[in-house]
């Protein structure tokens, strides 16, 4: 979804996918940012946030009707139905990240 989005161009990718990854562990209740997580990734935990954070506002947006395709497709069983998965509250995020 970040590929329709110009604001998120001038994030590196790898801090990108690392938000990303970070989002996802929360959302799912899988647990934090790991000390394995930080050194592989060469991001802590703190570094994330404000893009977590845009990342999950992000998915807060209703779908454009000519930019609905990622949405369409991520909706499908094959990929685990992902796009469906609603937001994250901004202030559980918020109290989520904290402990992390």
């Amino acid at each position: 979804m970040t590929l329709q989005e110009y604001d998120y161009a001038r994030e590196s990718p790898s801090k990108l996918a690392a938000s990303c990854l970070l989002l996802a562990l929360t959302m799912k209740n899988l647990g934090g940012w790991t000390p394995t997580l930080e050194y592989y990734s060469g991001y802590c935990s703190q570094d994330l946030h404000p893009l977590v954070k845009r990342l999950n506002f992000l998915l807060t947006y209703q779908p454009r009707d000519k930019l609905k395709a990622v949405r369409t497709k991520y909706s499908h069983r094959v990929f685990f139905e992902v796009a469906k998965i609603p937001p994250m509250d901004m202030l559980k995020l918020e109290e989520k990240l904290k402990s992390c």
